[in-house]
């Protein structure tokens, strides 16, 4: 089972990282190591910074990346901490870097971590597992119109103000504690029609939770502001999303980079004098072929998007 793990995108990434045998790499998104395999072993005498939040991903690292670890640094942090992260190794440029922002798999199929409705469990939900905000916090302890507006917002529930009303309901007759128990929740909060539907009613309550748990989209945010600075001129940044409100996140900075001046579109000439500051590498998200959909159907709602960092 230990390589079974297949990584998503894996050729397109390093095709759009176009490795340097001497360059400095960023893997933001450790997990498995999948990724960090394959690109540590294009590389001589360069390096690689592995950066996770979870214990479990940096400890089984060594195994998975076994005779490339002297030319790899594994770092405990956030991505949304990279500038303080390279700053504290030392590295002034990076000559690319690579972001999976989906969920590892081992967070997923290990059902105490509490990330699965298909699994009952203590509600935890926590990718850092020292970190303090837990999912049973959220479930039990917000607000429900903060519940209505996380849910709506980060899953997209359309059934958002019935699930935060039960969710509330459930917890006025004793805490909230596990999976199973706030699945059933959602399930009974929904209407019949809803819960006949392809998908698990849960589904999108759960990614809700999750990404409030873990300030996700948050942590894009602060990773896409430290990126562009830490590139060296030529390098690439390749990031892969799963839902859509990370993919917009990604696909608006690199619009804003790619088009520099920010002058109204009435005015007769540019004012602002913001240059383009990266080209982007198609136009277009890079997404799964036929062959791999078959073998990894997590990849179906992957999507790569590439900068190149332009030199002025």
């Amino acid at each position: 089972m230990e390589y079974s793990h297949k990584p998503v995108l894996l050729s397109e990434c390093l095709d759009a990282l176009a490795l340097r045998p001497d360059g400095v790499y960023v893997d933001g998104t450790l997990g498995r190591a999948g990724h960090s395999r394959e690109i540590v072993k294009g590389l001589t005498t360069g390096r690689l910074i592995a950066i996770d939040r979870d214990k479990a991903a940096l400890d089984a690292a060594p195994q998975r990346l076994e005779g490339y670890m002297d030319r790899v640094t594994l770092v405990r942090g956030n991505f949304g901490g990279l500038t303080e992260i390279l700053a504290g190794l030392g590295v002034s440029g990076v000559d690319g870097m690579l972001f999976d922002l989906g969920v590892s798999s081992p967070q997923l199929d290990d059902g105490s971590r509490g990330f699965s409705y298909l699994q009952d469990a203590p509600l935890d939900m926590r990718m850092d597992q020292s970190a303090s905000l837990t999912a049973r916090d959220v479930v039990n302890g917000w607000e429900q119109e903060e519940l209505r507006r996380i849910l709506w917002q980060y899953g997209e529930e359309r059934y958002s103000g019935l699930i935060a009303a039960a969710i509330v309901r459930g917890r006025e007759r004793g805490p909230i504690e596990t999976t199973g128990q706030l699945a059933q929740i959602i399930a009974g909060a929904m209407p019949a029609k809803a819960r006949r539907e392809k998908q698990h009613p849960a589904k999108r309550s759960f990614q809700a939770i999750r990404i409030a748990v873990n300030d996700e989209l948050g942590e894009v945010e602060r990773m896409l502001e430290g990126a562009l600075d830490a590139l060296k001129p030529g390098g690439r940044l390749a990031v892969i999303s799963f839902h859509s409100l990370e993919d917009r996140l990604v696909k608006t900075a690199y619009a804003q980079w790619a088009k520099g001046c920010t002058c109204p579109p009435d005015f007769p000439v540019c004012v602002c004098g913001k240059t383009p500051k990266v080209k982007l590498i198609g136009r277009r998200p890079i997404t799964a072929g036929k062959e791999e959909l078959e073998e990894n159907p997590r990849a179906r709602s992957a999507k790569l998007r590439v900068a190149e960092k332009l030199s002025h």
